[in-house]
């Protein structure tokens, strides 16, 4: 059944078994290639494929003068930027394990990382300076302040381009120390949707796997430009967005914020985007509008997805392009792929996407599998599945149940360590070297995995069947009134549960509804059309997944730094109401 790679070989990929191997492979390969770039101010704006050898060894060699060993902690925590790949570089390159922090955490949580992960030192930018130094006295183990824009040293704080210019350029056959790569090399915090953050090991081996089964399955080019605007410290953008680019020969280049990545990625010709379904969600829902006003998605879209299901023509893509040659033109007319991951996309967004002439491909994983477990192909994909998986590892349906849907659960070179000092969560999940994921799903006849969702979030209904929350909240969103909502199981006074949600409105769709009725926006009426929606939608639904109950709230949910709403903050106020 799964073996959709046969006929769809895989790509070569060069082996490598630790990250240090990826680092001194990629200089002697591509050289004077440009590697890493800045597209805002930075002290060490743009580095080529050698450059980025010469300042990991010399930032790696400053490091050890400061008294650093291999097996200390470096906690790193900065903008996505080409300082920040030097230092995490340098700790594979010198046998040091890596912390990426969170940038977007509060002063106690960067306290917590540091604290729980034992940093004996910190490299951070500018902007984290206040933070750390008020913060350091209350982490015993922190003894080594490195700042990346400090152009001299400042009492304790060193310059980490001061660090850089005091050693030597080293040659491309530089012997760099031995590493294990089966030793602990990163230990990564978890971004704590279910309010539980815990520090997942990774080793170097984790990583290089990962990186070689992922290349095996999608094909990168050296002339591949990538544009990195997803938070670097988070695995998904470090392991995919980062490594892999450079293992390929590929340049990357960082976007100066979220809301330049159109600029950025015209200024660039980036060929490679990586995004979370939020982000491609609200780019096509601005591409859809455009052309709504141009009367082209009633004319055009319905013909071009006619012949799609007819059957992909050879060189369809190519024509979709021309067609829609404005459209690509505003992300600057290079782009080659977009690629999803963090969770799952909405289906209508990807055949969307695709049926404008762009080619969108879905991942899955999670932290703790460095990340990727399976992956959409190029010409073997579904829209609706997470995708196959990967070469070098086992998929699992524990326990399958109705229609086949069990906990996925895996084993390989890719799965974690366990959690950093925590040996009871470590085996709450790992058994017999297969991981538990919490997530349900499925494989269909074709073998692609399909994720369902969080087996954690299932409500049961009253006659015993599951109900997946993330299922119903795709159908809920597709509502233009809403921009984003969550369902929930609302516990009854007999004791029974229904399924309710919460929505946010969407202001802007809400207010053209109100000018184009000539109704006043009040509280009551946004619930009324939200309600009517709702009940719409419920006509096309079993009766058991049907929402029986629908709360207005104004603000935004509070979400992760890969945009996944924070389930259990919701929860903790149901319980306060």
């Amino acid at each position: 059944m799964r073996t959709l790679n046969e006929d769809y070989p895989l790509f070569p990929v060069p082996p490598i078994s630790s990250v240090q191997d990826l680092l001194c492979r990629s200089a002697r390969t591509f050289g004077d290639k440009l590697a890493l770039e800045d597209l805002a101010p930075t002290p060490m704006p743009r580095l080529s494929y050698r450059g980025l050898f010469e300042a990991v060894v010399r930032f790696g060699r400053g490091l050890g003068k400061l008294h650093l060993e291999p097996g200390d902690h470096v906690a790193v925590i900065g903008e996505n930027r080409v300082q920040w790949m030097v230092a995490y570089l340098a700790c594979h390159a010198f046998g040091l394990v890596a912390v990426p922090i969170d940038k977007s955490l509060q002063d106690n949580e960067i306290i917590t990382v540091l604290h729980a992960s034992e940093s004996k030192a910190v490299v951070f930018s500018e902007r984290f300076r206040d933070t750390i130094l008020t913060l350091a006295p209350s982490v015993k183990t922190l003894k080594v302040f490195v700042d990346m824009d400090l152009e001299k040293a400042d009492g304790r704080i060193h310059s980490m381009g001061e660090l850089l210019a005091a050693e030597p350029v080293p040659g491309l056959d530089e012997a760099l120390p031995a590493v294990d790569p089966e030793a602990l090399a990163v230990i990564v915090f978890t971004s704590g949707a279910m309010g539980r953050a815990k520090g997942v090991m990774l080793s170097q081996r984790n990583l290089a796997a990962n990186l070689t089964g992922m290349l095996a399955m999608i094909e990168l080019f050296s002339s591949d430009r990538f544009l990195s605007v997803l938070p670097i410290h988070h695995t998904y953008e470090c392991t995919c967005g980062q490594l892999c680019p450079l293992l390929a020969g590929c340049s990357v280049h960082y976007a100066r914020s979220l809301k330049t990545v159109l600029e950025d990625l015209q200024r660039v010709k980036a060929t490679i985007l990586l995004g979370v379904p939020l982000l491609y969600e609200k780019m096509y829902r601005r591409i859809s509008a455009g052309m709504a006003e141009k009367k082209l998605v009633s004319v055009l879209l319905p013909a071009l997805r006619a012949a799609a299901a007819a059957g992909e023509a050879v060189g369809a893509q190519g024509v979709r392009r021309k067609l829609f040659r404005q459209v690509h033109e505003r992300f600057g007319g290079a782009v080659r792929i977009f690629i999803v991951g963090g969770a799952a996309p909405d289906p209508v967004v990807a055949r969307g996407l695709r049926s404008l002439g762009f080619t969108f491909i879905q991942g899955y994983g999670l932290t703790e599998t460095s990340p990727i477990l399976a992956l959409n192909r190029l010409r073997k994909f579904r829209d609706d599945a997470a995708g196959i998986p990967l070469c070098n590892v086992e998929v699992r349906i524990a326990e399958p149940g109705e229609h086949g849907v069990g906990e996925i659960q895996a084993k390989g070179p890719s799965v974690m360590m366990g959690y950093y000092r925590n040996e009871e969560a470590t085996g709450a999940v790992l058994q017999d070297g297969w991981f538990a994921t919490g997530d349900l799903g499925y494989f269909d006849a074709d073998g692609f995995l399909h994720v369902c969702g969080r087996k954690k979030n299932v409500i049961v209904a009253a006659n015993g069947k599951n109900v997946f929350p993330e299922e119903l909240e795709d159908l809920v969103n597709r509502i233009p009134y809403v921009l984003e909502s969550v369902v929930h199981g609302v516990r009854q006074p007999d004791g029974d549960e229904v399924i309710g949600v919460i929505v946010v409105p969407n202001a802007e769709e809400l207010l053209k509804l109100s000018h184009k009725l000539g109704v006043e926006v009040t509280r009551e009426w946004v619930k009324e059309v939200l309600e009517r929606e709702v009940r719409a939608l419920n006509r096309h639904l079993a009766s058991y997944k049907q929402i029986r109950q629908v709360r207005v709230q104004e603000s935004e949910f509070a979400k992760t730094t890969t945009q996944k709403i924070k389930r259990h903050l919701i929860h903790q106020q149901d319980t306060t109401h």
